[in-house]
């Protein structure tokens, strides 16, 4: 590998026995393509966008891995998806460590929220929206609401009684912060939760905020 070589970490599914497409795989080996390398048509496919790799790989019947791509790479243009001629299996990831990968990948590539923004909001009762694709909405106020508008958004609400919404493939991220312990224990995050919009039941354009039991229930 070249110094100025680009390396890629994405995310890949495979079936429960790490085969994809029939090949073969093993975590911490690394692999070489030799043909054609295209998206869609020929060399390693992983995406970027940990959500994405949901698109072709059922979480009921798959296993996910973090991946490093590089070589020639070809990407896709109508998602994160990569194709390489080189690839590294990283290590294994639940669906709960997906859900962290996705929410980590769209605030690290949010850009800095101006305080006069519709994408930010610390005042009581304050309104966030992301609308643009990969936005990061957060609301950080008591009562606030986060919504997650834009494709592969997210939205959070980090308050006392916060709550978010999304569209379909959005991520919320929600907490449950004490309201009744003493001095510094006061507004401790008892609960936290990362949830899909799509699955598990969470429903499109729907408030969710969480219970006493960290339990994602509508508002």
């Amino acid at each position: 590998m070249s110094k100025n070589e680009e390396v890629v970490t994405s995310y890949k599914g495979f079936d429960v026995d790490m085969k994809c497409r029939g090949f073969q795989y093993a975590e911490g080996e690394s692999y070489t393509h030799d043909g054609n390398v295209e998206a869609c048509s020929g060399g390693f496919h992983a995406c970027e966008y940990p959500l994405d790799v949901l698109r072709y790989y059922s979480p009921n019947t798959s296993v996910f891995h973090v991946v490093q791509q590089s070589g020639k790479l070809s990407r896709h243009g109508e998602d994160s998806k990569v194709a390489s001629s080189q690839i590294k299996i990283g290590v294994k990831l639940t669906l709960a460590g997906l859900i962290e990968a996705a929410v980590e990948y769209t605030f690290s590539r949010a850009k800095p929220i101006d305080p006069n923004s519709p994408a930010y909001s610390t005042a009581e009762n304050g309104l966030a929206t992301a609308s643009g694709s990969r936005g990061a909405a957060t609301a950080s106020g008591d009562s606030g609401a986060a919504t997650a508008s834009g494709r592969h958004s997210a939205a959070m609400a980090s308050g006392f009684d916060g709550r978010a919404r999304g569209i379909d493939g959005a991520v919320l991220f929600l907490v449950f912060r004490d309201a009744d312990a003493d001095g510094d224990d006061y507004g401790q995050i008892l609960h936290a939760r990362a949830l899909i919009v799509g699955r598990d039941g969470i429903k499109a354009d729907t408030w969710y905020s969480l219970n006493a039991e960290g339990e994602a229930v509508e508002v």
